[in-house]
């Protein structure tokens, strides 16, 4: 059995052969293994050459080379597959954090005209009290996020965006019946975030990280309808800090994961 490996490349593609191990791209051509066959055990190329052709005989030429390519492995149809790339996987998450940045935005003007002044107001800015404290906080220094590692980067986002997601549910409930474009809207949004949390977490089980743990459930409880309000303001101005930065984050982990390879099985048969 053969493996052939087409490496999908930023300058173009390279065929490689490589009778190895499946999936590894190897810096130069292997062709091993495809002389060892019944026939060319007992004769060599050359052998074969001098002994059944005569000097100069350009169709005797054509005939072994019409003998050797009729004889040559079977190359059955490329198997397609509907399973996505790890890197394809990365890119398709950026798309969707890009996605959602731009779905918040409409989302957040509309529900803090429902929260009402001061907190529709544009320089509003409250400290970040009760609750949202547990949502992990997007904010962090730039070296440090430089040096995060992929497992760490990845696991900050899923915890983050677990959070965010109990705390939306939170908003959902508390959103009155009477505002059922309000309620849309949310609802949409939090079923997009959930697609964003599988998709993180899909990431990690094809790079063979483990998930954190889950978030414990329930979420505080305010005691007045301001400090919840409060809460409400934070969420929105964490989820808009946490998208920003999970497309800085992707962007960056798709271009360390390597692109790709398309394979393509030979099936070899005997001359």
């Amino acid at each position: 059995m053969g493996l052939l490996i087409l490496a999908q490349t930023r300058g173009g593609s390279r065929l490689h052969a490589d009778p190895s191990a499946k999936g590894s791209i190897q810096p130069h051509t292997y062709l091993e293994g495809l002389h060892r066959t019944e026939a060319l055990t007992r004769w060599s190329s050359e052998q074969l050459l001098t002994s059944v052709l005569p000097a100069g005989d350009s169709w005797g030429i054509l005939a072994f080379l019409c003998a050797t390519l009729w004889n040559l492995p079977v190359v059955p149809a490329l198997n397609s597959t509907d399973q996505v790339t790890t890197r394809q996987s990365i890119q398709q998450t950026y798309d969707l954090t890009r996605y959602l940045e731009h779905q918040l935005h409409a989302l957040a003007a509309t529900y803090l005209n429902y929260l009402g002044p001061p907190f529709n107001e544009p320089d509003f800015d409250p400290p970040r009290l009760i609750g949202a404290e547990a949502v992990p906080s997007a904010t962090v220094d730039f070296q440090l996020w430089r040096s995060l590692n992929d497992n760490a980067r990845l696991a900050a986002n899923y915890q983050a965006y677990s959070h965010l997601l109990c705390y939306l549910r939170t908003m959902d409930g508390a959103t009155p019946t009477a505002m059922p474009t309000l309620r849309h809207s949310l609802a949409h949004f939090r079923a997009s975030l959930q697609g964003l949390l599988g998709s993180i977490a899909g990431i990690m089980a094809s790079l063979g990280y483990p998930l954190p743990p889950p978030v414990p459930d329930g979420t505080p409880t305010p005691n007045s309808h301001f400090l919840r309000k409060m809460d409400d303001f934070w969420l929105l101005k964490e989820l808009q800090t946490w998208l920003w930065r999970s497309a800085k984050d992707f962007n960056r982990l798709r271009k360390r994961v390597p692109p790709s390879a398309v394979m393509l099985h030979l099936e070899t048969r005997g001359f």
